[in-house]
Order: structure tokens, then C-alpha cells, then sequence
């Protein structure tokens, strides 16, 4: 049975454009008791000669917190405008191995936690190793420059700041919902190309068997929800390889067209981070971007983000192509990079 045809306006509080929103609708301030708590469970786990990457709500227990926790989750991130910002905690009071375990707890009550590389890592580090987009097998968080507007493999992408930039590294988002209904305002042809597959780089970190790109579309309709996957640099790339064929005019076109309304400030917003900051953003209605940034000389004052990849059990059906990025379409246990369970870890540095 063929899908069903998107409708021409995506509606819903996800499709926003930045006028839509109220300053500061999205934060969250935790009570110093909520805090304490957090705080409190982290360093008891950090105590234990536990496996950080085994983290799960039984053995972080938030009986005061995690009730709001997943309220924010559900109401905002998944069934709302698509993300949040969770503010209260302060970084420089917990250890490396302290501030791992509150970020790991506080994903594990809102879902699966997922692997971000080929390494395992269910505990990503968001920071300037020397590396450039040049190189093929880079990420673009691994370097200073602009990442442009993407999208995540997994779900729901969670960010907790420890340290700041000297200058820029804002987080930039933008609704992908309401870049479909622009594009199909002003050319519904483009937007039409987005829903045909098209081919993305894996960046070297195919599983064995896979081939090093997957062959998604930009734009999918699905059991009635909307869910966008993208990252342009990665589509560029990925021609390098025997078999993927240039872009054509009307892909080229509508990449375009897609990119320059998302640079508009009519429709995204920008964030600043503090220490302590925690972001979740919904990757199937968001596109995330981080501007470029100038770092501090020390090296225990440079840009620092933790990063988790989460699978929330309550998170929307997916069309059965995006098990070609996710592994699985399968709510809460999709996402991810394809990595046997016992090679999982939880890094405490990049």
C-alpha cells in the first residue's frame, strides 16, 4: 500500500517559526530540592565501581524529579515545540565521573540510551579536538566551525554544557516542519523532491554489511506525523562513493531553498548556554546547528558539551526506511550507531 500524501501544512505546536514563541517558554528551572536530588543520586552512583554506560532510572533513583523530568519530555520535546532547556544544575560542584553519571541518570528517565560511534559511546564530548570537515571521517563536533543545520541519529539529542565558548558556539534551531510548509508555499515541486530517498554519508562508521552511506528522505509522512533527517554536508560527501550518483538540479535546488529559509531569523532561534544547561531537542521536527566559535587559550576553560542520544519508548512511529540510519523503527530501542551491547561504554573525556 502506497503512503499516505503529507498534507500541505504541517500543523501542530512543532511547526513554529521564532515569532511564535514567548521568550524563555522553554526553560525550565530546577528547585534547589530537585537539584540536591540529582546531585545527590550522582554522586552515590559515581561512588560505586559501577558501569556508567549501564546507567538506568533503577539504580539513579529520582523520586522527586524524574515525575517533572518526563512531563517536560512528553509535553514539550515529543508532543510540543520539539525541545527544551533544563537549567539548576551547577557542573563545577560534581567531579568528571559525578557530572557523567547526573547526565546519564537524567537521560535514563527519559529513554534508551544509544550509541554515538563506532567506539560505543553512549556518552558523547561535544568539544574542538584539532579536526577539520575536510577530512571525511571527522564530525563536525569535533571541530571549532559551524556544524549547519542536521539532524541527529536517534530520537531525541540531549546537550549538557560544563563550559561555555570564549565566543559563539550558540545552539541554533529551526523547525523542519515549518521549512516543509515555506518550501511547499513557494515551491511545492522542491519540497516534493525532499520526500524521494536520497543518499547520505555514514562519515565511517557503517556496521559490517552496510554500505557507507544510507538512502533516506529529507522530508517523511508516516501514520500521520511529520519526521525530517538531514545533514547537508554529509549528502555532499557521500558522492564521493562508486554508486551514489551527483545530485541532481532539482535536489540541488531544493537543498537550497531548504537552507536559506532556515537561515532566516523569521524562523530559527538561537540559544545561549550557561554551565549546567541541559538541552533536548526532537530530531524529527528540529534541525540543530551550532555557530562557530573562538575557544579560551586555558585548557580547563574550553568549550565542553556532554552529549547523550536517547530512544524514549513514547517517541512517534517512524517509516520502516529509517531503520537504514536507526537500526531499528522500533520506539525505544532505535537510533544510534550500530554496536554490540557489550562494547558500550561511558567516556569521561574526548
Amino acid at each position: 500500500m502506497p503512503p499516505d500524501p503529507p498534507p500541505a501544512v504541517i500543523e501542530g505546536p512543532a511547526a513554529w517559526r521564532s515569532g511564535d514563541l514567548v521568550p524563555d517558554e522553554w526553560l525550565h528551572v530546577l528547585a534547589p530540592a530537585e537539584a540536591a536530588e540529582i546531585e545527590a543520586a550522582a554522586r552515590a552512583l559515581a561512588a560505586r565501581d559501577a558501569d556508567l554506560a549501564a546507567t538506568g532510572p533503577a539504580n539513579f533513583p529520582l523520586p522527586r524529579t524524574a515525575p517533572r523530568l518526563r512531563a517536560i519530555l512528553l509535553a514539550e520535546v515529543l508532543g510540543g515545540r520539539g525541545f527544551a532547556v533544563i537549567r539548576g544544575l551547577d557542573p563545577a560542584t560534581l567531579s568528571p565521573r559525578e557530572r557523567a553519571a547526573a547526565f546519564l541518570g537524567i537521560g535514563a528517565h527519559l529513554g534508551a540510551l544509544r550509541p554515538q560511534n563506532a567506539q560505543g559511546h553512549v556518552l558523547g564530548h561535544v568539544k574542538d579536538l584539532g579536526r577539520s570537515s575536510d577530512d571525511p571521517t571527522a564530525r563536525l563536533y569535533q571541530t571549532h566551525e559551524r556544524q549547519t543545520y542536521h539532524t541527529d541519529s536517534c530520537d531525541v539529542v540531549a546537550l549538557m554544557c560544563l563550559q561555555p565558548a570564549r565566543r559563539g558556539g550558540r545552539s541554533s534551531l529551526v523547525s523542519s516542519a515549518a521549512l516543509h510548509n515555506a518550501m511547499r508555499r513557494l515551491r511545492p515541486d522542491l519540497a516534493q523532491t525532499l520526500f524521494n530517498p536520497i543518499e547520505t554519508d555514514r562519515r565511517g562508521e557503517a556496521a559490517p554489511g552496510q554500505p557507507p552511506w544510507f538512502n533516506v528522505p529529507v522530508f517523511n509522512w508516516h501514520a500521520g506525523r511529520f519526521a525530517a533527517m538531514y545533514q547537508r554536508q554529509y549528502i555532499v560527501s557521500a558522492r564521493r562513493f562508486e554508486g551514489v550518483a551527483p545530485l541532481t538540479a532539482a535536489q540541488v535546488e531544493a537543498l537550497d531553498l531548504m537552507d536559506r529559509l532556515a537561515e532566516d531569523p523569521a524562523f530559527h532561534l538561537e540559544l545561549e548556554f550557561r554551565p549546567g544547561d541541559i538541552q533536548l531537542v526532537n530530531n524529527h521536527v528540529l534541525f540543530h546547528d551550532r555557530t562557530a566559535f573562538e575557544d579560551w587559550p586555558e585548557p580547563a576553560r574550553r568549550r565542553h558539551l556532554l552529549r547523550l542520544w536517547l530512544a524514549p519508548p513514547e517517541a512517534q512511529a517512524l517509516p520502516e526506511v529509517f531503520a537504514e540510519r536507526f537500526g531499528s523503527v522500533t520506539p525505544g530501542a532505535r537510533g544510534g550507531v550500530t554496536v554490540p551491547r557489550d562494547r558500550w561504554t561511558a567516556p569521561l573525556d574526548a
